[in-house]
């Protein structure tokens, strides 16, 4: 079965023209067959020509799907509660959940039971957040940053009991909110941050 030549890409994702490549096909005829396999459940579709091994997958870790979440829509980076989650900075866990800011617009890709939900946000405020082994991810600060600025306009919650304040660089928070609304920095003095 083709599917044991699959496993010769070394790539966690991958597209159309690696399957190609694996089989000996046409790109055309690998089109077909990611689709063939991802009706079967032998391939996981993030996206147009982006695809998994279901069985790499199972076995992948959350760095693997920080990866996956950065690819679901490019450019964007773990923030939000995910990070403050990575970063032990909240004592909720999300499980199956990987939150990410972009700029292009907001959207939720359902794969396998996992959600990856991207938030836009101002060009502007694109920033602060650095590469941590192959992912995108904010710093704790812009995590928390992201997260105020998005609920001054409603369209974010977060309980802020849950967050270990203590983990955070209050200078640096301080320095990064200077690019944020005058509204985002009055949540971050009522809520004691500043």
């Amino acid at each position: 079965m083709k599917i044991f030549e699959l496993k010769k890409i070394k790539k966690f994702c991958f597209g159309y023209e690696d399957i190609a490549r694996v089989l000996g096909i046409s790109q055309a005829s690998a089109k077909v067959t990611a689709s063939r396999y991802t009706k079967q459940g032998i391939l996981l579709r993030l996206k147009k020509n982006m695809y998994v091994l279901k069985e790499a997958w199972n076995l992948a870790g959350r760095e693997e799907k920080f990866l996956l979440a950065n690819l679901g829509q490019v450019p964007s980076y773990i923030s939000l509660m995910t990070a403050l989650d990575y970063f032990e900075i909240t004592t909720q866990l999300q499980r199956n959940f990987f939150e990410s800011v972009a700029v292009k617009r907001s959207k939720e890709i359902n794969l396998n039971g996992n959600v990856f939900r991207y938030v836009k946000i101002t060009p502007d405020l694109y920033n602060a957040f650095t590469k941590e082994k192959n992912f995108f991810i904010a710093a704790p600060e812009k995590a928390l940053l992201d997260a105020l600025y998005l609920m001054s306009y409603g369209r974010y919650s977060l309980d802020l009991s849950s967050l270990d304040a203590s983990k955070l660089d209050r200078q640096e928070l301080e320095r990064l909110s200077r690019k944020f609304p005058l509204k985002t920095k009055n949540m971050l003095k009522k809520y004691g941050y500043l």
